[in-house]
């Protein structure tokens, strides 16, 4: 018998493929959805699925889960992207993108799991995406979308008083591919891509990105994408951005030209490499794992800053 506290990991075959999952917002201890982005290749057909997870049944062993499905919505294309309000509201707004540049909001009753009414944006190559959208974030209430595809374009669609509203927000014709996208405060998103790093966007500010990290992330060791971003939920200036070759590093935007590598092909390479040239030293202090510089005065400023706030993690 499992003690407290230990792991314990549950498995619910579904026989598709399930490109995406996320957790909706609970509306008690006892009451949890899922919505799934399911792909059935020998039928080729895509949708969206909202489980109900039950703690326990009937005839079951005591706290062994169920995923009982309760609500399905069939899309037309398979589903690039998947996410989901983050707040607990009625009806609640799950948004989607797929393939083919279409984009759709589900809105879905948080108490039973039902999928309540459906609004899109159609395929447009002149005023939407060409192609594919890669990645979408929603804000915390669900009442605005910003999305990114690999035909460099990134859009925001709104919530309006007669359904959605398209709004172009950059197009850089193809220069550059965009591949993930996160939400940083009801103003300001990044976004990440191939070769480009990360680009911080201000909607208050018009004209283009306000703040870009390029850079070769592991000294040629790899291509350089970027296929996840995360935002500190209350230090909104610090991103963490996960890509190619298991590469993981931290952005903070006080010191823009100082990206931190935590992991990744080349990472010890590229410690050794730092510690040389910049005075770079990792050491072990009071079971912190901490990164300090005695070399550069402000690089060592602002790591010894960052990992001291951020990244004081035990081993």
């Amino acid at each position: 018998m499992a003690a407290a506290g230990d792991l314990m990991v549950h498995r619910f075959p579904q026989g598709k493929a399930v490109d995406a999952v996320r957790w909706l917002p609970p509306v008690s201890a006892f009451d949890r959805f899922v919505v799934a982005a399911a792909h059935d290749a020998d039928a080729g057909v895509s949708a969206v699925e909202i489980l109900s997870v039950a703690l326990f049944q009937e005839n079951e062993e005591p706290n062994k889960p169920s995923l009982l499905p309760r609500a399905s919505w069939p899309s037309t294309s398979r589903i690039s992207s998947l996410t989901s309000a983050k707040a607990l509201t009625k009806p609640l707004p799950i948004a989607l993108s797929t393939f083919a540049g279409s984009l759709h909001y589900l809105f879905v009753d948080p108490l039973e799991g039902s999928v309540e009414s459906e609004l899109s944006v159609a395929a447009d190559a002149r005023s939407f995406h060409r192609g594919p959208i890669s990645a979408l974030d929603l804000q915390v209430d669900g009442r605005a979308c910003v999305s990114v595809g690999e035909d460099g374009r990134v859009n925001l669609v709104s919530l309006g008083e007669t359904g959605l509203e398209n709004r172009r927000v950059h197009d850089s014709r193809g220069l550059v591919s965009y591949t993930a996208v996160r939400w940083g405060s009801p103003a300001e998103f990044a976004t990440g891509g191939l070769g480009f790093g990360i680009q911080w966007w201000d909607q208050r500010k018009p004209g283009g990105f306000v703040s870009q990290f390029k850079g070769n992330w592991t000294q040629g060791s790899t291509s350089g994408i970027v296929h996840s971003i995360d935002i500190h939920p209350s230090r909104k200036h610090i991103c963490i951005a996960g890509g190619s070759s298991g590469t993981v590093f931290a952005w903070d935007l006080r010191w823009q030209k100082q990206p931190i590598i935590l992991s990744g092909i080349g990472f010890k390479e590229q410690a050794q490499t730092s510690s040389e040239k910049d005075g770079m030293l990792t050491v072990l202090e009071q079971g912190y794992s901490l990164l300090f510089g005695v070399g550069d005065d402000s690089h060592a400023y602002a790591t010894e800053r960052f990992l001291d706030n951020i990244l004081r993690i035990r081993p």
